[in-house]
């Protein structure tokens, strides 16, 4: 068993809580950059994939886990990001400017729903999200100069300092790069004022206001955020699709993602990553499941979708801080181990507000 003796106030907001961590992120590291070379070309092109999503995640991780705020219309910033970058790729802009610029872009644009937007909250404000992206989505096909029209666009290989990544290991480490990346400048800024502030957001609207929180400021910076690293993951996922098209980002993928979070585990980058995997995964299982169900199931066009309502539902009610609270119970019991007790994990009965006051 690990026990942090806390002596220091720096202690609060280390990057690391204690050395182990650190030889775990390390190993962690060694074994991401080896994995092209162990690997064929087929997975390690899953792993862009995996990143991609997991960057996808963490953005409306930020909005949702971390602010409080639901959105199931996330997926028209991937669609503004990835249209603005392959514009700008194919009018020869370099790599890292076009994806910062398609970053901004989705980040305006989340500016533009997020100020409205934040003085709603719950089903109005995800509503609200939803007819964005569906207004997105009818721009995508109508703008044609931008986006190709319902024709689509290609989009080009990325030239980073001049070379062409034209190969699934140059992409990989690319992807890897800008994950990391994000990550770091998230973990860093939930550290700092602003991180707090969020939190305090997602915990009690009334008590931040009563400390001093500026409400409708901070809403629309995690909308802005939120929105710029969906931007860029837009960016490179449209370099690993290829071809750009409006039926790619409809609601059905803002749905995606919103699991992705939720399955994951709300609140922790952690859970973004872990969702990710499950995202990546689940529909490689569902297609090799398919050969061993019987055909009246199997050939189910809505196997999918179902099996995503069900597992999300049984995340719900089974294990609603997600993959990641599973993990966490199972570090925990082997940091515990013999001692453990069944009972540290169990929930207690939960009741109405017009209940408490009786």
């Amino acid at each position: 068993m690990r026990f942090i003796f806390k002596t220091r106030y720096d202690q609060d907001i280390n990057l690391f809580p204690h050395g182990g961590a650190v030889f775990w992120y390390s190993l962690l590291a060694v074994t991401l950059l080896s994995v092209p070379l162990i690997v064929t070309p087929f997975y390690v092109g899953e792993l862009s994939f995996l990143f991609i999503w997991s960057l996808a995640g963490l953005s409306l991780m930020v909005l949702t886990g971390y602010t409080g705020l639901i959105s199931i219309g996330h997926a028209a910033f991937l669609g503004i990001g990835a249209y603005v970058h392959a514009y700008l790729v194919r009018h020869g802009v370099p790599f890292i400017p076009a994806i910062l610029c398609g970053g901004f872009a989705a980040a305006a644009a989340g500016l533009v729903i997020g100020i409205p937007a934040i003085r709603m909250r719950g089903l109005y404000l995800a509503i609200a999200t939803l007819a964005f992206s569906a207004i997105a989505e009818e721009v995508f096909v109508r703008w044609e100069t931008l986006t190709g029209g319902s024709r689509g666009v290609p989009v080009p290989k990325p030239q980073f300092l001049g070379i062409e990544i034209d190969n699934e290991i140059g992409f990989y480490y690319l992807c890897l790069a800008i994950l990391v990346l994000c990550i770091l400048g998230i973990v860093n800024l939930l550290r700092a004022p602003t991180g707090r502030a969020w939190i305090a957001i997602r915990d009690s609207e009334i008590a931040a206001q009563s400390m001093g929180v500026n409400l409708a400021g901070y809403k629309a910076l995690a909308f802005a955020v939120s929105a710029f690293l969906a931007g860029i993951a837009g960016g490179l996922f449209a370099h690993k699709v290829g071809y750009l098209t409006p039926d790619i980002f409809t609601p059905i993928l803002s749905i995606q993602l919103l699991m992705l979070v939720m399955v994951g585990g709300v609140g922790s980058i952690h859970g973004a990553i872990f969702g990710a995997i499950f995202l990546v995964l689940l529909p490689t299982v569902i297609s090799i499941a398919r050969d061993y169900l019987p055909a009246a199931i199997g050939q189910q066009p809505a196997l999918e979708p179902g099996i995503y309502g069900l597992i999300l539902v049984l995340v719900v009610l089974l294990e609603p801080l997600g993959l990641n609270g599973l993990w966490l119970k199972i570090k925990f019991f082997f940091s515990q181990f013999p001692m453990y007790k069944s009972a540290t994990f169990k929930r207690q009965k939960t009741y109405m507000r017009t209940e408490r006051l009786q």
